[in-house]
């Protein structure tokens, strides 16, 4: 079982990470939330401390992570705040327009920005890090979207397809060092990111029960989980369906 007593939490008051970071001060660890809305990360940190006991340090900060330039400085900050970090948890990541993105090539590139790129130049600092302190436990929240390309969510889609061969990646490299790569992939999960759609039946998963499901993950070791994990199976299918039959599905 993995070590999970110092974890950073990225993207903090997203509402799986808000689940995990409750999950993980009831199992004693202590937690730094990164976040950009300063009144949702202090309402979180408030609701964190009443469910901490005596000894866990729970603290965090405001940070936009699509800003690059202040990766190293975050970093450095949350390490310090926690005397050392043996657990990440990266939960950046927005929803964007498809129809929009398809129209304005700023907008795709400004997805494929938030939801891959600031992700990947962030997981290069940690993941030097823990190597060579040669352990760390590093969970990524990914999508079943970068799996195959769809017409309806295609640009979202790609970027998760990048991050998710980056964490392959990144995983066989980190394996020697005795580090954890985690890819996690929620699928239909009830956040605010989904509010508005139907959010009925099988395949939809409440927040606390995906955020069980990576924590158990992180303490595992694992590699990749569908969350639920019905979703292995539902992609499996998309990916085997030949292109010439696929393009002409409205997925």
């Amino acid at each position: 079982m993995n070590s999970l007593n110092k974890v950073v939490i990225f993207g903090a008051t997203s509402g799986i990470a808000e689940q995990a970071a409750r999950q993980l001060v009831r199992e004693g660890a202590s937690v730094f939330c990164v976040a950009r809305n300063a009144e949702k990360l202090d309402a979180l940190l408030t609701d964190l401390r009443v469910r901490g006991q005596s000894g866990q340090h729970i603290a965090g900060c405001i940070a936009d992570l699509d800003d690059v330039a202040q990766h190293e400085t975050l970093w450095q900050e949350a390490k310090s705040s926690l005397h050392g970090c043996d657990g990440v948890l990266l939960a950046q990541g927005v929803l964007p327009n498809q129809a929009e993105c398809q129209q304005s090539g700023s907008q795709t590139l400004s997805a494929i920005h938030t939801n891959a790129l600031a992700p990947i130049h962030l997981l290069t600092l940690i993941a030097n890090d823990f190597e060579a302190q040669k352990q760390g436990t590093i969970a990524v929240i990914s999508s079943v979207a970068g799996d195959r390309g769809r017409q309806s969510n295609y640009v979202y889609g790609a970027a998760k397809g990048l991050l998710t061969t980056f964490l392959q990646g990144l995983r066989n490299r980190l394996f020697k060092s005795g580090v954890s790569v985690i890819t996690v992939k929620p699928g239909f999960t009830r956040t605010q990111m989904t509010a508005g759609m139907n959010r009925e039946g099988f395949l939809w998963a409440d927040a606390d029960e995906v955020a069980r499901g990576i924590v158990n993950a992180m303490r595992k070791g694992k590699d990749e989980v569908y969350l639920k994990p019905v979703w292995r199976v539902v992609m499996t299918v998309i990916k085997l369906i030949p292109e010439t039959i696929f393009k002409r599905l409205s997925l």
